[in-house]
């Protein structure tokens, strides 16, 4: 598998380069080869060759990115759960994936009926960086984004779905890190963003500059690209919203690449950015957990490329052997200028959602083109197609939200918090926004007021934090729609948030 054979050469190439910068401490990629090693010697020597699917406990430490290496030298796939998620929901991960083994940095581990390696104590070390002969349909990693039924859905992606992505990123002459360069790392592991801002920064011997667990992220954000002078930023619109009230503090000439995506970049604030960084290129990006991360972009420019449909900035085109569809409610193509769904094909799509037939076959569907089948996403997501060949982003077709850049189904919201409420009433969840324009959850109740404590407790037990309703509103009658159905866009108005 190329990609990993470059891994192997960047590391090995760049081993007086720094790989990592961890709450202030910077880690060189001869450390990082260290770690890898010794962490490879213990899957080699304890881990069945037949076990695939490895927990992976997400910590911000060397050792869990060096244990997604070691992995995919071993040709094995990473299943990462965050250690900030209540317990059950990670064992649910575990169970869905039937995952025996757990890699888990953690002082103590929590996972006492799984067979954990703990990278703190490993002595021994495996020789050498050279990767084992990996299949490209075997997989690299399995993501769980949220489910409708209260069941988080597993979207695994294969070698060569990895490989696919690099090969696309590498085609575009605009974008060429290299190992000078320093690299915001600020997603979870568990989001599929994580992938891109840790593999094309190791990929080009860069050093990446993670957000440590509990701190005010978009600040420490703030203070990392002023102080440490970092060259490449990816992030997600939410995090400039919150950042807005600095913007007169900011301008950092040291920025060359500034890459968005996971929620709608607007034109307003978008500009406003975009002066903060005088030198820089920014890149508005697309594609869904399904599609290895990255579909396509909009190479967003102020004064040359401002393109956008309702104040949102365009997504603009596929990237290489991408193929974008827009299509009506029977999948059959809409004309240009016309709204639909838009559906995604080619190398970089998922082999489908885990154990879950059902779902995939209402997400995936196959036509001809040209001689041959080809398979195709249904995002969710409305588009347009204009004249000049770029996309434009609408809205979502159902009620999947981005709430600081993960994807949540409101409906399972609505299924936790009804689950243990002594009261049988309507629930809706809805997203709604505050001043800076960030989406938050709001929770309406068709219910004169009662104590809500037990339902939140539960939640929480349930569901990561962004997904917990921050806001409850409790209304006599719920508004409805000419057909019948709750007004979910009437209920929004109910909830006064600042």
């Amino acid at each position: 598998m190329k990609f990993i054979k470059n891994i192997q050469n960047s590391i090995e190439y760049n081993s007086e380069h720094n790989v990592l910068c961890v709450n202030n401490v910077f880690y060189s990629y001869n450390d990082f080869a260290t770690e890898i090693k010794k962490i490879r010697y213990a899957i080699a020597n304890t881990i069945e060759s037949t076990e695939k699917l490895i927990g992976l406990v997400t910590n911000d430490d060397i050792q869990t990115y060096a244990s997604i290496i070691a992995l995919w030298l071993e040709g094995k796939a990473y299943v990462p759960v965050n250690p900030e998620v209540p317990l059950d929901r990670n064992l649910q991960v575990f169970n869905s994936t039937q995952t025996q083994y757990v890699i888990d940095s953690s002082k103590e581990s929590v996972y006492n009926n799984h067979i954990v390696i703990s990278p703190l104590n490993l002595t021994e070390s495996y020789p050498d960086l050279n990767p084992k002969k990996i299949e490209g349909e075997d997989l690299a990693y399995i993501l769980f984004t949220s489910g409708t039924t209260g069941q988080p859905k597993g979207v695994p992606i294969t070698f060569n779905n990895v490989q696919a992505l690099v090969n696309a990123i590498d085609e575009e002459p605009t974008f060429n890190l290299n190992n000078t360069d320093r690299c915001l790392q600020m997603f979870e592991l568990t989001f599929d963003f994580s992938v891109v801002t840790y593999l094309f920064p190791i990929l080009a011997g860069s050093c990446m500059y993670t957000i440590p667990k509990g701190v005010i992220k978009y600040f420490y954000i703030f203070k990392l690209i002023k102080e440490k002078e970092l060259t490449v930023l990816t992030m997600v619109p939410s995090i400039i919203n919150y950042l807005r009230p600095y913007f007169h503090e900011i301008n950092e000439e040291s920025v060359r690449y500034c890459s968005f995506g996971g929620g709608a970049l607007h034109t307003d604030i978008a500009k406003e950015w975009s002066n903060c960084l005088p030198n820089c290129k920014i890149f508005n990006y697309y594609g869904p957990t399904e599609f290895t991360v990255y579909s396509g972009f909009y190479p967003y420019h102020k004064e040359t490329h401002t393109k956008s449909y309702n104040g949102i900035i365009a997504i603009g085109k596929p990237q290489k052997d991408t193929l974008y569809l827009v299509v009506d409610d029977s999948n059959k193509e809409v004309p240009i200028g016309a709204t639909g769904e838009l559906c995604l094909g080619g190398p970089q799509i998922t082999p489908g959602y885990w154990k879950n037939e059902e779902r995939n076959k209402l997400s995936f569907f196959s036509r001809e083109e040209n001689g041959e089948q080809i398979r195709y996403y249904k995002t969710g997501d409305l588009c347009i197609k204009d004249e000049e060949g770029d996309f434009l982003y609408v809205g979502r077709a159902d009620f999947q939200v981005k709430i600081r850049g993960y994807r949540v189904e409101l409906s399972e919201i609505e299924y936790h918090a009804k689950a243990k409420s002594e009261k049988k009433v309507n629930m809706v969840a809805v997203d709604i926004y505050n001043k800076l324009g960030n989406a938050e959850i709001g929770l309406a109740i068709e219910s004169n007021p009662f104590d809500t404590t037990q339902i939140f407790e539960y939640m929480k037990s349930k569901m990561p934090n962004y997904m917990i309703p921050m806001h409850v509103e409790f209304i006599e009658v719920f508004p409805h729609s000419i057909n019948g159905k709750i007004d979910r866009k009437a209920l929004k108005k109910h909830f006064n948030i600042s």
